[in-house]
């Protein structure tokens, strides 16, 4: 799969509608994610498409978070993305701003673990260490059924998520934590 854009273009494109600094971080977070998953889920070759597609899968939010989806396929229609990159970016949204449904195996990781890593995050920032490193299951689990907690994280989509791909909310969680350790500290 090709994404119609290197790296350094996608992450230009990102920092051309996105100044915030959360915004950014978080979409190198997803990128990272989504790289691993390529890389342990079979998917090396494309490695490459499944970070990109990461990194911009909120291409428009921080400038228009009601047409969030939306507007983004025109901006990545423009930027020359492939037709499969802005679906596999769009369909994040499903269900929630637009009827694009993950399809692929990788929508299916990007729609469930956008959500959860800011879950995850959150968790993080409470711990004395501040690192994923030394996170467990358990702790991401006791957050998850506090629905105060990060409640701007739809627990509903994170389920939904391990659902479409056939895996306990535990094994995405542990996964995803997997996948997290790779490169943060």
């Amino acid at each position: 799969m090709n994404a119609g854009i290197s790296r350094d273009d996608a992450w230009n494109l990102l920092k051309k509608y996105n100044s915030d600094p959360f915004h950014l971080e978080h979409g190198q977070i997803v990128e990272g994610t989504m790289r691993w998953f390529a890389r342990v889920l079979g998917y090396e070759a494309d490695e490459e498409f499944w970070g990109i597609v990461g990194l911009l899968h909120d291409l428009d939010f921080e400038k228009w978070p009601e047409q969030h989806c939306i507007k983004e396929q025109e901006l990545m229609k423009e930027a020359g993305l492939s037709p499969e990159a802005v679906h596999a970016a769009v369909s994040h949204g499903y269900g929630i701003m637009v009827d694009i449904k993950p399809e692929h195996e990788m929508e299916k990781v990007l729609y469930a673990a956008d959500e959860l890593t800011g879950l995850i995050g959150a968790v993080v920032i409470m711990r004395p260490s501040r690192s994923v490193q030394d996170l467990e299951v358990k702790s991401v689990l006791k957050k998850f059924k506090t629905p105060k907690f990060a409640a701007g994280c739809s627990r509903e989509v994170i389920q939904n998520g391990a659902d479409m791909l056939g895996w306990t909310l535990e094994e995405l969680i542990q996964k995803t934590i997997d996948a997290l350790k790779s490169f943060r500290p």
